[in-house]
């Protein structure tokens, strides 16, 4: 089988990892997308790892019909796709007292509106081939609304996000496409402040902050061709934080 992948937000971060270790395990082609400066560095890992790589700027806080526009060239060009990992999703953090509307858009768009854009775009084709995978990401307790202070946004948006996957799931079942959702916990190069994932680490039950290979892990085992009876899963990449840490954490 040719797989094809569609990574969101590849420009860094957690995409940055994740497209070149789909090409590393077979897949032909890999498309991402970057906001700002194409991603130079992802795209040499990419064809260094053996497939074809493509890189298309969408922008997912614009417009939606441009968005959508965007969306459709680059399944034009660069699909069909039988793989969607989105992992375009900004973070906001910010007590609800303070919060504004612009930062509640900047979530509830960066991380549903932009994951319900990218699936109308890439399910038609796995529809049609009756095989896909999409992957979508959550965080630290999206999957039972666990409760952070400054989170009320960006927890929302998560938690939405899985509501959103799992029904999308059953509808997409029978047409032999798996959506799942991977939640990550302390990653750290990604955090706000690298100190305190490392504290935060010493706490977690394995010891250490995540890192971005444990949740690029994650995302080959659901993306797998045999994983076909894994669906509306949420996957926590925590090392156990999710059952070891209390609620309401700052």
């Amino acid at each position: 089988m040719t797989r094809r992948a569609l990574v969101t937000g590849g420009a860094g971060g957690l995409a940055a990892g994740i497209a070149p270790a789909l090409a590393r395990d077979g897949f032909s082609s890999v498309a991402i997308t970057y906001r700002e400066t194409p991603p130079a560095s992802t795209l040499k890992a990419i064809e260094a790892a053996g497939a074809s790589a493509a890189a298309v700027r969408i922008d997912f806080l614009e417009d939606a019909d441009a968005v959508t526009r965007s969306l459709s060239d680059a399944v034009r060009t660069h699909g069909p796709f039988d793989t969607l990992v989105h992992a375009v999703g900004p973070l906001v953090v910010r007590r609800f007292a303070n919060a504004t509307l612009d930062e509640y858009r900047v979530a509830f768009d960066g991380n549903v509106r932009s994951a319900v854009l990218a699936a109308r775009a890439t399910l038609p084709a796995m529809r049609e081939g009756r095989f896909g995978r999409v992957v979508l990401f959550g965080m630290l307790g999206s999957s039972e609304t666990r409760p952070f202070r400054g989170f009320s946004l960006y927890q929302g948006a998560k938690s939405a996000l899985v509501a959103f996957a799992r029904c999308v799931a059953i509808e997409e079942a029978p047409h032999g496409i798996t959506v799942n959702v991977v939640a990550p916990g302390d990653i750290r190069e990604k955090s706000l402040d690298r100190a305190q994932a490392f504290e935060r680490g010493s706490r977690n039950p394995r010891g250490r902050a995540g890192s971005y290979e444990d949740v690029a892990d994650a995302v080959r085992f659901l993306v797998a061709a045999e994983r076909d009876f894994i669906t509306g899963a949420v996957i926590e990449v925590t090392g156990g934080l999710q059952t070891a840490q209390e609620p309401a954490q700052d």
